[in-house]
């Protein structure tokens, strides 16, 4: 593997099967009286969120606490950005701190991309902008090996709010790398620019598509990150691409209903779906521990091997 991971397309096939197969063996600890391994002791990994999070930041964290790194939780909000630090310096901040790895959220996209230049250490995107968020491609992809048995093949509809979908984008590049078929269903105003030169197909009709889909990825509807009139009303956009009960059934007998979550229950996913057994929304929480785990002891060199410590 490289040294960072900033974007999906950084992952070869071989690499991104390694960082699945690495936390699949990582999982096994959540079944031990002592989820820790000695692998990242005396390392540092520095989280630093320039955007608000719970599952990534707390995710990350866990992940590097079971390897025994030494954990740092920098928040943007109460530090010296606040007051008007830029990136660089607090990059150079972390660089004398002696920061092994930096897990990086940023509302700009590409800051993670900088910040690999100006620091000696790895750096992992946690998500920038409306760009990328590799990790969660990689969780999603390790959810979909574990409900399904493999990932060549299958057809994924990534549903929803396109635009703004930093997953979107990593799931596209990291399922077609692993041999998967992704179809974006979303109406116009939420798709990008540029949209037809991704690797994958798009449709405006999710009941079209569904009877055809392995896997069903529904995506929040980031009102945050809107200043216009993209749908009508929130009602009439649930009614075309909102997932409930009825367009679930639609799905083949082994279909699975994912989210990266947060959800808006009632908008993009009915609460009865997102609790179904076909959601594998939980799956995809305790997933992204084993995954990021991977990720940080491939990225940091690992140590002993994964075993020790059994």
């Amino acid at each position: 593997m490289n040294r960072h991971l900033l974007s999906a397309a950084d992952l070869s096939r071989d690499d991104a099967l390694l960082v699945l197969d690495t936390a699949e063996e990582l999982a096994h600890l959540a079944d031990r009286p002592i989820k820790k391994l000695p692998t990242l002791r005396g390392r540092t990994v520095v989280n630093l969120f320039f955007e608000d999070s719970t599952r990534t930041r707390t995710s990350f964290e866990v992940a590097a606490k079971r390897l025994s790194a030494d954990v740092i939780n920098f928040s943007a909000k109460g530090s010296s950005v606040s007051k008007g630090e830029s990136l660089k310096d607090t990059a150079l901040t972390l660089e004398a701190m002696g920061a092994d790895a930096v897990v990086v959220r940023h509302w700009a996209s590409g800051a993670p991309h900088r910040l690999a230049h100006w620091i000696r250490g790895s750096v992992v995107n946690a998500g920038d902008g409306t760009h990328e968020h590799p990790t969660q491609a990689l969780l999603d992809a390790f959810t979909m090996r574990q409900r399904l048995g493999r990932l060549v093949g299958l057809k994924v509809a990534v549903v929803g709010d396109v635009l703004h979908s930093r997953v979107a984008r990593s799931n596209v590049l990291l399922l077609e790398t692993l041999g998967a078929e992704v179809t974006l269903v979303a109406p116009p105003t939420l798709l990008p620019v540029g949209v037809e030169a991704w690797p994958c197909s798009v449709s405006f009709d999710l009941d079209a598509v569904l009877p055809k889909s392995d896997v069903v990825m529904m995506l929040r509807v980031q009102r945050e990150r809107m200043h216009g009139g993209f749908f009508p009303t929130t009602r009439e956009y649930s009614r075309r691409y909102g997932l409930d009960a009825r367009r679930m059934a639609m799905l083949p007998d082994e279909g699975i209903v994912m989210h990266p979550g947060p959800m808006n229950r009632g908008v993009e996913i009915a609460a009865e779906v997102a609790d179904s057994v076909r959601s594998t929304i939980v799956e995809q929480v305790a997933n992204g521990v084993s995954v990021r785990m991977a990720v940080l002891y491939l990225l940091l060199g690992g140590g002993p091997e994964i075993e020790a410590g059994a």
